[in-house]
């Protein structure tokens, strides 16, 4: 299970990378800047940290289905970003609520950050808590800029990382759902009788709206090519 998590937080931080690299220039220094700051504002609270107390937290099933919820929200989150740069892409307007999808960097690399540094300190037994963090602060804050320059540089083309985008986020959302699956069942199936009855009913009513559906298709473009 840890090694999966730790696949999902580096997918996490590649997303992150590829969201930056649609970015201007500042924008991801500000973005950088805020990363390093908050990697220097955790330092005491990791610092606090064990190791026993790290592999409780993602042993615990309230804390897993927690970050399925948040893990499924930031990837639709991603993926409508993918949809609405591609209609810019093609042309067509974006409501103004859209903009929101643009400037929406992706948080869960702040607990990516908190789940590295906390390895960090696990993997450094004596050196001081706070040069760790200001050392990781510094390479956050140039490695994020230079890394997302990287991969704008090696894949120029928008619509090929908007691709690889859409297909990471929906990757991190499958990842972070098999995290907090246990294997319990919070409802048992019933043994009943087949119910006739009502499968012939939606069966019956899924095959007329695909009827209605498909003449009212067939309608309208006719009814389009007589007025052209």
């Amino acid at each position: 299970m840890i090694l999966i998590i730790q696949v999902l937080l580096l997918f996490i931080f590649i997303n992150t990378l590829l969201k930056l690299s649609f970015w201007r220039w500042w924008q991801t220094i500000i973005f950088a800047a805020i990363c390093a700051a908050f990697t220097v504002w955790i330092c005491p609270y990791t610092a606090s940290q064990s190791k026993t107390q790290l592999v409780e937290l993602m042993g615990s099933n309230q804390v897993m289905q927690d970050l399925a919820v948040l893990v499924t929200l930031e990837s639709a989150l991603c993926i409508g970003y993918c949809f609405i740069a591609l209609k810019v892409i093609f042309g067509k307007k974006v409501k103004s609520w859209g903009v929101f999808f643009f400037y929406y960097p992706g948080l869960l690399v702040f607990p990516a950050l908190f789940y590295l540094q906390t390895q960090v300190v696990f993997s450094s037994p004596g050196m001081d808590f706070n040069l760790i963090s200001y050392v990781m602060a510094v390479g956050i804050l140039v490695s994020l800029p230079l890394l997302s320059y990287g991969i704008k540089y090696l894949f120029p083309k928008k619509d090929f990382r908007l691709e690889v985008h859409f297909l990471v986020s929906l990757f991190i959302c499958v990842i972070g759902l098999i995290c907090t699956a246990d294997g319990k069942v919070t409802y048992a199936a019933t043994d009943e009788p087949m119910n006739w009855k009502a499968f012939a009913f939606a069966s019956g009513l899924f095959i007329g709206l695909f009827l209605i559906g498909y003449v009212w298709y067939k309608l309208k473009w006719t009814f389009r090519k007589r007025n052209k």
